[in-house]
């Protein structure tokens, strides 16, 4: 018998800004980009709970997330904190939970900033014990960093994650193997990691709105529709997830993005960014003791939205700085003259990852 913990900490970014400057405490926050008023760019990283009564959410662009909250504040509603964001402060505040949970003994996989799993082995009542030992973790998380979490409790790790978000914030939620469909079915096909907007809507079209709904659709149809994923879908729609609590997570990638002031296509300007992004990048890279990586990925956004990404992997591992700067230039410059930009589009965004890491 499987049981596995999945922990959220709530808003995290954003609990942990009221944690730190009690002046903020009880407010509405954001941590994103600057909103300039409305005329900000860039998107929300974390809103509270306090702001999302407002209908502000993480990926809301900011300028949509200043006027939610000035509509919010001329109805009489507190004024919200538009925040920058303190980085280096989430990643240590994440580095002490983490050590928290990792300390408890059986198998530990950090899964992102603010999300982990646990897996333990009991012999008496498991489920209770887990239960019990979930209490526990979130009383210390409190106690020690004035941070609440939402935990999930199930028979893997695809349970325990949707039923880490079903209730929120400073949930506790336990789903028994026998329980599974009965809490599956009623909700909503969103929930199911990997689906996304597009995915949704497609479904929807074929008026596929709950986990119920999908479990209905044999394997077949759904590789017809979504290829060798549709077989994963298959399985997510019954809750079956053989994948391991690993304690050898490694993160997939390191990346900073930014969304200019003005949409330009100033190349001194454009370049000056991309090092600046790239040395960021680096110094992440290197922090978090990562020796080498092996591919490196631009996007750019223009001024109309269009999105592109290009990547290279070259024979041997990069190392170091100059390195990452000259594969940037590579991938970056065809979209500051013709070859990749032939209507001259002004740039919008631009954002530097690097990929396949190496200790």
């Amino acid at each position: 018998m499987r049981i596995i913990m999945h922990l959220d900490l709530d808003a995290f970014f954003a609990a942990v800004e009221e944690r730190y400057n009690p002046q903020f405490r009880g407010r509405p926050i954001v941590v994103g980009a600057d909103p300039k008023a409305g005329k900000g760019r860039g998107v929300v990283s974390t809103a509270n709970y306090a702001a999302r009564k407002f209908g502000i959410k993480s990926a809301v662009p900011i300028s949509q997330a200043w006027r939610l909250a000035e509509e919010a504040r001329r109805r009489g509603e507190p004024a919200t904190v538009f925040l920058r964001g303190n980085y280096s402060l989430y990643r240590e505040v994440s580095e002490r939970i983490m050590a928290i949970l990792a300390s408890g003994g059986g198998a530990f996989e950090q899964s992102s900033i603010d999300e982990a799993y646990l897996e333990w082995q009991f012999s008496n009542d498991p489920w209770c014990e887990t239960e019990e030992r979930a209490k526990v973790i979130k009383g210390k998380i409190f106690e020690q960093e004035g941070l609440t979490c939402s935990v999930g409790i199930g028979p893997n790790k695809l349970i325990a994650k949707i039923a880490s978000d079903f209730k929120k914030p400073d949930g506790l939620t336990v789903v028994r193997p026998e329980g599974v469909e009965m809490f599956l079915d009623p909700l909503p096909i969103r929930v199911i990691p990997g689906i996304g907007p597009k995915s949704e809507m497609l479904l929807h079209q074929k008026s596929i709105r709950t986990i119920a709904d999908l479990r209905a659709v044999d394997s077949a149809r759904l590789v017809e529709w979504f290829g060798k994923w549709g077989e994963d879908l298959f399985h997510k729609a019954r809750g079956i997830d053989d994948s391991p609590v690993s304690n050898e997570w490694e993160p997939k990638s390191i990346g900073e993005q930014e969304t200019f002031e003005r949409d330009t296509l100033q190349a001194a300007y454009i370049l000056e960014r991309a090092r600046d992004l790239a040395a960021s990048v680096h110094r992440r890279f290197r922090q978090e003791g990562f020796k080498s990586f092996r591919t490196v990925v631009v996007t750019v956004r223009f001024a109309d939205f269009e999105t592109f990404t290009r990547s290279h992997t070259p024979p041997k591992s990069l190392t170091t700085a100059e390195s990452l700067q000259g594969e940037i230039l590579r991938l970056l410059l065809p979209f500051l003259d013709r070859r990749q930009n032939p209507h001259r589009k002004k740039i919008r965004l631009i954002g530097v990852r690097v990929e396949k890491l190496s200790r």
